[in-house]
């Protein structure tokens, strides 16, 4: 997959014979963006024309909200290793900032989706809103397609147990510690990867040895105690109990996830893993002593350990 960052960038012999575009902010690539890429790479595939997903960083969201920003659930390098992984051609992931905040919606469509990126057919969301104000409207395309020689295809939400499927909902789900739904909405467990950076070892020294991932968010989805799985390590899969949060008995500040592999004992500093969130044990608590700590870490692990055995693929 070729990521490009710039409209300058954009590898316009490779989209001679046109292309074919979703846009969106694509966090979480949860069940209704998979059903939007499948249209795409098919579509692209019968027309023989790359596929394109257009996406902002920061997003929009963030943009608008710069001091309180929603709670990322992807990662810029976690999304564009899923977008490779399904096949997508072309990541083009301009940044978001004044002057695309002000682009009317005819510019648009004539200056980024036709001249900038040749699209030949427009896949898009059924509450899809574009340009400025969001005023841009799945109409506006239709009657512009119409002019400019585009197909445009809107995909419907997906509703999982009278649910809209959405990065919102997500968002909701797993602030509520309601794993089970966010899964359900996802396709798949919620997942945070990261590569394991040095701590201040205070898990070694009560016992209960960490790998720490640094973060790399403003905001967490997720904060609390959770049993999950970790992948992308040479041993393959393991159980594990995670913190994601402050640690407050030790009245620190920026949040961290940590994690305790069952059963492991060797030095992973370095290291790239994926930690996926299979259910909440508790919310992050402050303890009056490191030994009322270290006795509730134990009944943590005794928990993810129970679960994790009863829900074993």
């Amino acid at each position: 997959m070729q990521l490009v960052r710039h409209p300058a960038d954009l590898p316009h012999a490779l989209l001679a014979q046109g292309s074919v575009v979703t846009i969106g902010s694509f966090d979480g690539l949860h069940l209704g963006h998979r059903q939007l890429l499948d249209r795409v790479i098919s579509t692209a595939r019968n027309l023989g024309v790359p596929s394109i997903v257009m996406s902002f960083e920061p997003t929009p969201k963030e943009f608008f909200a710069a001091t309180n920003p929603p709670a990322r659930l992807m990662r810029f390098r976690e999304k564009f290793d899923v977008l490779a992984e399904y096949g997508v051609d072309i990541f083009y992931c301009p940044r978001f900032d004044s002057a695309m905040r002000g682009i009317r919606a005819g510019d648009f469509i004539r200056q980024i989706l036709i001249h900038g990126m040749n699209a030949r057919h427009v896949v898009v969301g059924d509450d899809f809103q574009f340009a400025r104000k969001r005023e841009g409207s799945i109409e506006d395309l239709r009657r512009t397609s119409r002019a400019l020689g585009f197909e445009v295809d809107q995909v419907p939400s997906i509703i999982k147990d009278g649910v809209r499927v959405s990065s919102t909902s997500i968002r909701q789900s797993l602030a509520d510690g309601n794993l089970a739904r966010a899964t359900l909405l996802l396709g798949r467990p919620y997942r945070m990867s990261g590569r394991i950076v040095q701590g201040r070892k205070v898990g070694k020294a009560l016992g209960c040895a960490t790998a720490n991932v640094d973060l790399r968010r403003r905001r967490s989805a997720v904060l609390g105690i959770f049993a999950v799985r970790v992948s992308g390590l040479p041993e393959g899969r393991m159980d594990a109990v995670a913190s994601v949060g402050t640690r407050p008995t030790f009245d620190l500040v920026k949040p961290l996830l940590e994690v305790h592999l069952f059963d492991f004992d060797r030095d992973i500093y370095g290291e790239y893993i994926h930690v996926d969130f299979i259910a909440h044990l508790r919310d992050e608590e402050k303890y009056e002593s490191v030994d009322e700590l270290v006795a509730q870490m134990e009944k943590d692990t005794e928990n993810a350990r129970s679960i994790l055995a009863a829900t074993a693929a």
